[in-house]
């Protein structure tokens, strides 16, 4: 049988094709720079959106189940074949899979006039390949401690079409059950994915310094972090649940609290030398400082509003891990250095600084418009600086 790079390497077409984190991570980071310029214009007035998701929903939906769906798709077609030990799906196989992801950001944006059905088939047809393609490779493989992941995976695709289900009735679908439960499966996958390769990159890292490794990462998933995990689960099924109740808020405060003290096992504090490192540990950080905020959302309304801590969810801990992940793993699986130059560096505080801006214009009713072009230009710079910089390694054979 052939080997990974074997069968890569057997591949005479576009470099693009070659592995599953090519073309899904450079649409990726297309889509998200893109998609937030047409959120711009269409939020000033200059366009009118094709869709028939309402504005806010369409924006909501584009990054959570657009945007994720295809920076998903690349790093488990590339984990998978290293966890199982089978080929990667390569060539036209995967070019199709990529043509399913852009079928659906396609029709969604000009899903007015167009069967509500049908729209949501397009959709959703990259995510249930995706899931049959990954369930045969780790049945084959009998790696059955990664069907965690695709049971997320299939939760996610859940919540997309419940997204759908709610738009079609008329509902602000951004604000529906649907998009909580998409987004819960999300910030899982971060929480359980996070817990594997964040302290191993950072254990791996910390060894080879000359200083020595005074301090290790405590191992990955023992029983404090099984605990934790747990604790984040019934939170945010409890959110999804009941949103405003104040048993989720203490549950989610309680969840907030857990993953802090995870996160502070993991010597964070050791990687500022290295950029690529630290983004992950600072990533995971907002996933907590979400479960904070939304249990203050919920204690005091008055004062702080859902919207800041889903954007410190969704932009912070889905749209800062996804982009450390992204650059990391272009560097790994293309032969280059695993180290952040000032590019790269750039590229995270960038996004950084949409966060951040995002939130304050949350909190700062009085300069909430300039904060907002803020974050929008500064997350069109990160993500639209992704596809400039780590394009031409995207697109070109390894080496």
């Amino acid at each position: 049988m052939a080997t990974t790079s074997e069968q890569v390497r057997a591949w005479t077409g576009p470099a693009l094709f070659s592995y599953g984190f090519r073309p899904f991570f450079l649409g990726a980071g297309i889509w998200a720079a893109v998609a937030m310029m047409i959120w711009l214009a269409a939020l000033t007035g200059w366009i009118e959106l094709p869709s028939a998701f309402d504005p806010v929903s369409w924006h909501a939906h584009e990054f959570l189940f657009g945007y994720l769906s295809a920076a998903l798709a690349g790093f488990l077609l590339t984990a998978v074949p290293n966890w199982t030990g089978r080929l990667p799906v390569v060539g036209w196989p995967l070019a199709a899979l990529a043509a399913f992801w852009l079928l659906g950001r396609m029709v969604v944006l000009v899903s007015s006039g167009l069967p509500p059905v049908a729209v949501a088939l397009a959709d959703l047809a990259l995510p249930l390949v995706l899931a049959a393609v990954l369930l045969r490779e780790i049945v084959r493989g009998r790696n059955w401690h990664n069907l965690v992941v695709l049971a997320l995976l299939a939760v996610f695709t859940l919540g997309n079409a419940l997204f759908h289900w709610q738009a079609a009735r008329g509902e602000i679908a951004a604000q529906g059950i649907g998009l909580r439960i998409g987004l819960g499966a999300g910030l899982m996958m971060v929480a359980v994915i996070g817990g594997r390769i964040i302290p191993s990159f950072t254990r791996n890292w910390l060894v080879r310094q000359p200083a020595g490794p005074a301090r290790l990462p405590a191992a990955p998933m023992q029983r404090f972090d099984k605990a934790a995990l747990l604790l984040l689960l019934l939170a945010l099924l409890s959110w999804i649940i009941l949103p405003d109740a104040r048993p989720t808020a203490a549950l989610l405060a309680l969840a907030g609290i857990a993953h802090m003290a995870r996160l502070s096992r993991w010597a964070g504090d050791r990687t500022w030398r290295e950029p690529l490192l630290m983004v992950l540990h600072a990533a995971y950080l907002f996933l907590p400082l979400g479960a904070l905020t939304m249990a203050a959302a919920i204690f005091i309304p008055d004062q702080v509003a859902p919207a800041v801590a889903q954007h410190l969810w969704m932009a912070g801990a889905i749209g800062l891990m996804t982009l450390a992940v992204m650059t990391r793993a272009t560097l790994g699986h293309t032969g280059r250095p695993l180290a952040a130059g000032l590019g790269t560096t750039a590229l995270y505080l960038a996004l950084a600084t949409a966060v951040a801006a995002r939130i304050l214009a949350g909190l700062w009713p009085a300069a909430t418009s300039a904060l907002l072009a803020i974050s929008a230009v500064a997350w069109v710079l990160a993500f639209g600086g992704f596809a400039v910089l780590y394009g031409p390694l995207l697109t070109s054979p390894k080496g």
